[in-house]
């Protein structure tokens, strides 16, 4: 992967006077680069990670398993682009193993998103069965930790 890019995704809020001399370019190479590649969108957007236990946010988030039948045509992606465009889904991915699809959905409560797999997720046709599984808390999201960096406890070592 290109450095540029590398640097973005581990913190995207650096400037490209930031970035320059890290990468021995100028300013005005650097925003260049970095328009270009919105351009031609290998940059999709850019998002700041929160550490939601300091809001007041009671937000309900699931992952959900889902298998699927493939069609003739388009195999997995036609229902899995249906499934990604819901509002309530934040992230939708194919995946070997067990399950087709595992999709990340995000509602106010339980019962919305409940609501969500019961009502439009398990009656897209193609769809044969899901498995929810609700997130309880969260230690490292984007390679972020969310209670800081601590130092690293060692576990006592007994004869």
């Amino acid at each position: 992967m290109d450095e540029l890019l590398k640097l973005l995704r581990r913190d995207s809020s650096l400037t490209p006077d930031q970035i320059a001399p890290m990468l021995g370019m100028s300013e005005s190479d650097v925003t260049s680069k970095i328009r270009t590649l919105e351009e031609n969108h290998t940059i999709l957007a850019y998002h700041a990670v929160l550490n939601e236990e300091k809001l007041d946010v009671d937000e309900v988030r699931a992952v959900i398993e889902v298998k699927i039948t493939p069609e003739r045509s388009g195999g997995f992606d036609r229902i899995a682009e249906r499934i990604a465009r819901y509002s309530e889904v934040s992230a939708c991915y194919l995946m070997s193993g067990g399950y087709d699809l595992m999709v990340v959905v995000e509602g106010d409560n339980l019962k919305k998103v409940a609501g969500f797999v019961s009502e439009k997720l398990a009656t897209i046709q193609g769809v044969l069965s899901t498995a929810t599984h609700f997130m309880l808390k969260t230690y490292k999201q984007q390679g972020v930790l969310m209670h800081g960096e601590k130092n690293e406890e060692r576990l006592a070592v007994s004869p």
